[in-house]
Order: C-alpha cells, then structure tokens, then sequence
C-alpha cells in the first residue's frame, strides 16, 4: 500500500481550515494530519505530526505567514505551499515566500471565498502533491551584488543568437540564479515563467535589481535587443518574432498550451520557427510537461538544448519531461547552468553530462 502524502494546513480563517481540509482529503493519495490557526500552534503540531507538506497563509496572528517559513526553511526544512489573500495584490510578498524557501503559491479568491476555492480544487491537490516530492533547500545568503560571469570572453559569434528560458515550479529563485550569472553584452533572453498576471512586473522589476542585464516584462511587437530580458506577462503567451531583420516580442491570449498560459511550449515552438540554430533552449525546474515538445522541436532545428539536473532541481517534472522525449543535449546542475549557455553561444564543450 502506498503511503499518503500526510499535510499540515495553517490558515486564521476557520472557513478556510474547514474547506482545505475537506477537498485536500477528497484525494486518496492526501491525509490531512491537522490544522492550526496561528504559527505558534502549528510549530507545536510539525513537531509532534511530521507532516509531509505544509500549507500556510501570509497573514495570521501571534507571528506573521513569513517570518515563520523563514524559520521552517532554516530550522526544519519542509515543503511549504503558501495559500494567501496576499499574494493576489501583494506580488512582492508572494514572490518573497518564494525567495525565501516556499515550493509554491496559490491566490486565494478576492470574493465569494468558498466558490472560488473550489474552482481552484485540482490546483491545490496538484501543487500539494509537487510539493511533497520537491527538494527543499536551506535559503542561501545572496550578494546584493551581481557574481561576475562564469568564464572569460563574453563575445559572442552573432548578434542573431536568443537565449530561451521556460520553468515552473521554482523557477523564481532558479532564474535568480541564471539571470544574475548572465554578463551585461548577452544575447536577449526570454523567459516564460508559469505565474499569474499580478505577479510578472513585479518579478521582473526584482530581478532587473539584481541583474547586470535589463530585464522587463515583455510588451508587444517590443525590440528584442542584446543585454535584454524579456520575461512573459502572465496570463498570456509570449513568442519571438521577426519585422524584417529585427526580433520582436509577440504576445498573444491565445488558448492554454500543456496546460499553460502562457506556456514554455509556445515559446519554445517560435524560436524553432524563427531563430533555428541561432537559438538556445533551457529548461529549468518544474512541475508537468510543458516546454518538452518545443524544446525538441529547438533541438531539431539545429538549437542548442540545455537542461536543469534532478539533483539541482526543486521538482524535476519538465527537466524530466524534456530530457525522456530527447530534446535534451546536456543536463546540468543550476549553478552550473549559466556555465553551459556561455559553452553554447561560443560553440565551446565544456564538462557536462551528455545525453
């Protein structure tokens, strides 16, 4: 018999409590050991229950949703799936629960509470179920500088060349990662997150801090320039196309894609149509499929194809996905990502594990 996936549910609102409990249950590969109204009883049941999973919303009594995932993710490592009102108008916070160490987030509804949790049902199982095979990491102390690029010349064969990013879960902080390695003279670069409407301006604007590139939330028919990133707008889908010798963004509401809007596959699929060879594709962590199928038609356009490595990723779902249907090249732990885009653009080899 398999185990459940056992999960702990920390949320003020007794409603909210009621209503996890009941659907997280309704899935019979999920047993909800209990449920805690502040963080202070719910540090007390994780010692006793071991849950799995946590669920835990922002804003609660005694002690707020992250100052106490700051000491879960330092004290006792545990995947945590933030289901908060705030990360609906409140990006920076959600994307701060991220930073932090939590797996992923889930908007609650701004009206009519119990009919739009329950729309979100799958979701939540969904995310819950990820979480519970995500590998946690201790939060790293980052520089407020960016590192110096991995290796030595940043000149680069061809002003042609377009560097593509798709992840998923965990994907914020692995874009961190990536992004802040990559030197101010780069190729563009553009990126689909999976993340919500709300959440993409204010995750480009955290990374354009950080970032020796400019990076931006994509708009139409915008340039696509060297020293540029270009992050997908949530909720809709992002394309490379041409106007006449330049690259430009497309972004279209086009239907969901793998499931996903804006989706990897989309993204992946016109710079197969567009760039060719020109291109490289990355695939970071993340939950399901999506990006597989682009980056195998990248691949077969004479792309080069990169993929982030199972130890390294948080969940190995689309690294997996991608590297089973061969659009894989070369898998490579996160830090050493940046490594192996440099190895691409120059037409170098360096070490990597070969596929």
């Amino acid at each position: 018999m398999t185990r459940k996936i056992t999960v702990l549910i920390v949320d003020d609102s007794a409603l909210i409590r009621q209503m996890l409990t009941v659907m997280l249950s309704s899935d019979p590969d999920i047993m909800v050991v209990g449920a805690a109204p502040d963080p202070l009883t719910a540090r007390e049941m994780i010692k006793r229950l071991n849950p799995d999973v946590l669920t835990l919303d922002i804003e609660m009594p005694k002690m707020d949703g992250l100052a106490f995932l700051e000491k879960i993710i330092a004290l006792r490592p545990m995947p945590v799936v933030m289901i908060s009102s705030l990360t609906q108008k409140g990006a920076d916070v959600a994307l701060q629960a991220l930073e932090i160490g939590a797996i992923d987030y889930i908007p609650k509804p701004t009206s009519d509470i119990r009919v739009g949790l329950e729309e979100k049902q799958a979701e939540i199982i969904a995310k819950v179920k990820a979480a519970a095979g995500a590998q946690v990491q201790p939060r790293r102390p980052r520089p407020d500088i960016s590192p110096a690029p991995v290796g030595g010349s940043t000149r680069y064969r061809s002003t042609e060349q377009l560097i593509m990013i798709g992840s998923s879960t965990g994907g914020v902080e692995a874009l961190k990662e990536v992004i802040t390695a990559l030197p101010p003279d780069c190729p563009a670069v553009m990126v689909t997150q999976h993340m919500p409407g709300s959440f993409t301006q204010s995750f480009a604007d955290r990374l354009n801090r950080l970032s020796r590139m400019t990076v931006c939330e994509a708009s139409p028919n915008q340039r696509v320039l060297p020293g540029h990133v270009y992050i997908a707008p949530g909720g809709r889908h992002l394309e490379v196309a041409r106007s006449g010798a330049n690259y430009i963004c497309h972004i279209h509401d086009g239907p969901l894609v793998s499931g996903h809007r804006p989706s990897v596959d989309v993204l992946f699929q016109s710079a197969a149509r567009v760039a060719g060879a020109n291109a490289v594709g990355v695939i970071l962590t993340g939950m399901g499929r999506d990006g597989a199928e682009g980056l195998l038609a990248m691949r077969q356009a004479g792309a080069s194809t990169l993929g982030q490595d199972k130890a390294s990723s948080v969940v190995y779902g689309m690294p997996r996905a991608a590297f089973e249907a061969g659009a894989v090249q070369h898998q490579y732990t996160l830090t050493r990502i940046a490594e192996g885009i440099f190895g691409a653009l120059s037409g170098s080899d360096i070490k990597a594990i070969r596929v």
